[in-house]
């Protein structure tokens, strides 16, 4: 994570009442502290699952053939599906730092999913904004994060089966990873 970031990191933990560490350490593993890719775009992963589920319906097309790839395919998976139901794409994809889906755009107090969109579209400040928002917004996950049960924060922002995904994959798991990046931004 360079300078600027974690600068951000802790200004925003400041006003959430967070330990910038543990903020850090959670958008390293969550993003590994990237928020927009070279091309400018916002980072973003297309949910084929969560757009089945909000237009089940919608003919098949490279929405639904999205395997999480790179981003010139979830971007064209995502533009597919936006062009079959604006808000049911935007809802089904994470997004920016914290890839946080846009299903959660009530929950951080916008108008509307695009609000969302918009708003960390603008800067990486938002989009930590939105992170610790998010985390703020559920008292298990917020307490978690505060007492650095990792186990706890995998579980409530992955699934139960978090450590099972990561062995399939061959990567390390997820408390693993938050408990190494927090002693890296605690020392």
């Amino acid at each position: 994570m360079n300078k600027e970031l974690q600068t951000i990191v802790k200004l925003v933990a400041c006003q959430f009442n967070f330990e910038p560490a543990a903020l850090a350490a959670f958008i390293e593993v969550e993003s590994g502290g990237k928020g927009f890719g070279n091309d400018g775009k916002i980072l973003i992963q297309f949910e084929p699952h969560y757009f089945r589920k909000r237009q089940p319906y919608a003919p098949s097309g490279a929405w639904s053939v999205n395997k999480v790839d790179v981003q010139s395919k979830e971007w064209l998976a995502f533009n597919n599906a936006f062009s079959i139901n604006q808000n049911s794409a935007m809802e089904s994809t994470s997004i920016g730092l914290g890839q946080i889906m846009g299903a959660h755009w009530k929950r951080l107090g916008y108008a509307t999913v695009g609000a969302m969109w918009d708003d960390a579209k603008k800067s990486l400040e938002r989009q930590v904004w939105q992170i610790a928002k998010f985390i703020d917004t559920d008292k298990n996950l917020k307490s978690a994060l505060k007492t650095g049960d990792w186990h706890k924060v995998a579980t409530i922002y992955n699934g139960a089966g978090y450590k099972d995904i990561a062995r399939k994959y061959g990567r390390e798991p997820y408390n693993i990873s938050m408990a190494k990046a927090y002693g890296k931004y605690k020392a």
